[in-house]
């Protein structure tokens, strides 16, 4: 369960939108704050951060499309498109503008909420992850440098190829979670057995390794996405988030090819910032929101 800065169980919710339903929890008033989950992740994964935003801000935590209990439509994983599903709920909610929060895939959704909805998003916060388009394909390479520095993402080609991955992972998906978090993680107790249990739900429902799979399958659409929207540099505060056992500072340098005004943030971390160092990133956030957006 995620509850609130007073103890009290954030509100929950689904709405039909973009052809999709999506499932959302929302907590807290003042300035809203959308925050986005990655992979193999769901909403779940911002409970240690909702309650110390929620005294001061709205904020809005949905399911992605295909993800947590969200609907898994057949198609749709493109980040333009799940973009537009973000933009679209925060509508329906009545939200006319907002600062947009994402990690790992949430992170590459919001950047693209940003570029196509400039007039509804105020500030984006850009954590731990790799643009398509943008050095994310290259990763992908068994090179000694990706190898050796910890950044050969081996799942990438593994995912992208058809049918395989679903007949390997099926009944396998707790190791595949399991081993993913704790991986990735400079802290790797921090990937907890509630959070496991949720996130192994949800992925093992009906469609949900399909659907995770859809979004890596749509990269190479993603990139061209993302080429076309950084044709025009972003105009609103940009805050990039690394963790130093990951990403790191290429967060920021990724934003600098993308946004005007970048201010970055290195944390003693792995990937998952949220569940890792929770109290260090909320600082971090919450001086970015209230300096930036005062």
């Amino acid at each position: 369960m995620i509850t609130d800065h007073r103890g009290a169980p954030v509100r929950t919710g689904r709405a039909a939108v973009n052809g999709t339903k999506l499932h959302y929890r929302t907590a807290g008033s003042g300035p809203v704050v959308v925050l986005l989950h990655g992979v193999p992740k769901t909403g779940y994964h911002w409970r240690h951060l909702v309650p110390k935003l929620s005294a001061r801000h709205t904020v809005v935590v949905p399911d992605l499309r295909g993800l947590g209990d969200s609907a898994r439509p057949a198609d749709g994983f493109d980040c333009a498109t799940m973009s537009d599903d973000i933009a679209a709920l925060m509508a329906h909610l009545g939200h006319e503008s907002y600062t947009v929060m994402g990690e790992d895939w949430g992170a590459v959704v919001g950047y693209q909420l940003a570029a196509r909805h400039r007039d509804r998003v105020e500030a984006l916060v850009f954590a731990e992850a790799l643009l398509p388009g943008f050095g994310f394909e290259d990763h992908t390479a068994l090179t000694h440098e990706n190898v050796s520095g910890g950044m050969f993402l081996w799942h990438l080609g593994f995912y992208f190829q058809p049918d395989v991955p679903e007949m390997l992972i099926a009944g396998h998906e707790r190791e595949l979670i399991t081993y993913m978090l704790k991986e990735e993680r400079g802290y790797p107790d921090t990937a907890t057995a509630d959070a496991i249990e949720e996130y192994v739900r949800c992925y093992s429902m009906p469609g949900g390794i399909r659907s995770m799979l859809a979004i890596y399958r749509a990269m190479l659409v993603d990139a061209g996405q993302n080429r076309e929207a950084a044709r025009t540099k972003l105009d609103i505060p940009v805050l990039a988030l690394g963790g130093d056992a990951f990403i790191g500072d290429r967060n920021e340098a990724q934003m600098r090819l993308l946004a005007h005004d970048v201010t970055g943030h290195v944390f003693e971390a792995g990937h998952d910032l949220a569940e890792e160092v929770p109290d260090e990133m909320a600082d971090v956030l919450l001086r970015f929101l209230n300096d930036r957006l005062a």
